[in-house]
């Protein structure tokens, strides 16, 4: 059964999405209801799957993992890269894509002498191109 979200549970999730930690009585406040009845809306959203986590936000250059790089690489060895990434501590993300490369992988590194020793250990699976970011402009955007 699909739920269907009214005004009031968006606005509980935009407040959520700009504070994941943001407490109840907060939002009870904003929102206008009582605690009770925001967090059973919360408890709904959270089963029916469309809250379906909450995340830090970590400052990856202190963390000296400021360097950001997008690879596209080309495999016939899906499982095998999959395996790879879920392993390697420079990869955030990996995505299946359509297109003449199959993958884009997301990757964080200290330095661009880390990527290089990163793109050494993953040229056995295919060819690839990367893309180091110059400048983040828009991140982890609000979505509703």
């Amino acid at each position: 059964m699909e739920h269907h979200m009214d005004d009031i549970d968006k606005k509980i999730m935009t407040l959520l999405q700009y504070n994941a930690r943001m407490p109840i009585s907060q939002i009870s406040k904003e929102v206008s209801m009582s605690q009770p009845s925001i967090k059973e809306r919360i408890i709904k959203l959270e089963e029916k799957n469309i809250i379906s986590g909450y995340y830090t936000a970590f400052n990856l250059r202190d963390l000296n993992r400021g360097t950001t790089t997008f690879i596209l690489i080309k495999t016939e060895q899906c499982q095998a890269l999959t395996e790879f990434c879920e392993n390697a501590m420079e990869v955030t993300d990996l995505f299946r894509i359509s297109g003449e490369y199959n993958y884009l992988i997301k990757v964080q590194t200290a330095s661009i002498e880390e990527l290089a020793e990163f793109q050494d250990r993953l040229i056995k699976f295919g060819p690839s191109k990367s893309h180091i970011s110059l400048k983040n402009m828009l991140e982890n955007r609000v979505l509703l």
